[in-house]
């Protein structure tokens, strides 16, 4: 944001300095011009008057900035923030009028301009109408008003943002969280089936399911998490998918060796590698799962690829973690414009593939 905006208005010292400003070039300027070129010595009740025109000012811009504008203007009640709009000018105006005339300011001005003559002001009818009065408060109406209507929009700009934000929030929170209850249930079913025939298997396996429930619990907590973290979550997660695989199927997982840790959204690649489970497992043929994870200068790369099984029904109700939609959505609110996902359900060799890059700063 520019050193100068609206909201920088708000600050009680920009706007000390605005009004000093204004009442330096609108109520001094033009009586020092006069008094210089015309060599005018003006009263002391005029400067009073001058001082006491620019304090009704003030009240004027915040009278119309917190009551009229808030009032009715905001809520299109127009024809009557015109009217009062303009009686307020009006009664600025006659307000000022009848100071001069309480002080006599009339008579003292005449005098002032005129010094060689002692005779009083000829006698007339004396005018309350004063254009330069009333058009001053037009203008400072007019300031005003913009002023109050910008305020309220960027107010209401604000606040979109923050409920945005909290929306995007809210559903972040919600997507990371949804990895597939039947996971767990499956897991804790494989355990207890360990139990009764290999029981440092089933201690391993539910010491690795209690270390991914502390990543899924504290870790996804917050907005970012390490790559290292999120390549050990995945581990485990092998692991003990592995626990319910046959002979006939060959999981792989690939990563560097020489780590370049990075930080990244938590559980962002598990949807991938657990639909590659769910749906390239087969009890009857040979399948594999080839899982890929590489580093390109700024970029993070994910490939997943595994058999696809045709004569395996596919239920699109089914539970499959946060699933591929969600994981899309999730890539558009934290990695927008910075992210490519390609997905081929017909790649060759009768496999699934998918491939993910990130742009991780």
């Amino acid at each position: 944001m520019p050193p100068w905006s609206i909201r920088s208005f708000r600050s009680p010292l920009t706007q000390l300095l605005i009004w000093v400003l204004m009442g330096v070039l609108l109520l001094v300027f033009q009586p020092l011009y006069w008094q210089t070129s015309m060599q005018v010595t003006f009263p002391v009740q005029f400067w009073a008057k001058q001082g006491v025109l620019f304090f009704l000012l003030i009240g004027v811009f915040y009278l119309n900035a917190w009551v009229w504008v808030p009032r009715l203007l905001f809520y299109n009640k127009i024809s009557w923030f015109l009217l009062m709009v303009l009686l307020t000018a009006v009664a600025l105006m006659l307000l000022v009028k009848m100071i001069e005339i309480g002080i006599n300011l009339p008579e003292l001005m005449h005098r002032a301009f005129h010094p060689e003559s002692n005779d009083p002001p000829p006698p007339g009818r004396i005018s309350l109408f004063d254009a330069f009065v009333l058009i001053l408060a037009l203008l400072v109406l007019g300031v005003s008003t913009s002023v109050a209507t910008v305020q309220k929009w960027q107010k209401d700009v604000q606040l979109r943002q923050d409920l945005e934000q909290q929306k995007i929030s809210s559903e972040l929170s919600f997507l990371k969280a949804q990895i597939n209850p039947h996971f767990f249930f499956n897991t804790l079913n494989n355990i207890y089936a360990l139990t009764l025939s290999d029981v440092n298997t089933a201690r391993q396996a539910l010491h690795t399911l209690s270390r991914m429930m502390r990543y899924v619990l504290y870790e996804t907590r917050k907005d970012v998490t390490l790559l290292s973290q999120e390549i050990a979550f995945l581990q485990d997660y092998i692991k003990l998918m592995q626990l319910r695989l046959t002979d006939k199927v060959e999981v792989t997982f690939e990563y560097p060796d020489a780590l370049h840790d990075t930080f990244m959204a938590p559980m962002l690649f598990l949807p991938f590698v657990e639909n590659a489970f769910k749906h390239g497992v087969s009890t009857q043929s040979p399948g594999s799962i080839r899982i890929g994870i590489r580093q390109q200068q700024r970029s993070l790369h994910l490939e997943v690829k595994n058999t696809i099984f045709t004569a395996k029904s596919v239920v699109p109700e089914e539970p499959s973690g946060i699933g591929l939609v969600n994981t899309r959505r999730r890539l558009d609110l934290l990695y927008p414009g910075r992210y490519s996902l390609f997905i081929d359900e017909k790649a060759p060799e009768n496999t699934f593939l998918v491939q993910l890059t990130l742009e991780i700063s």
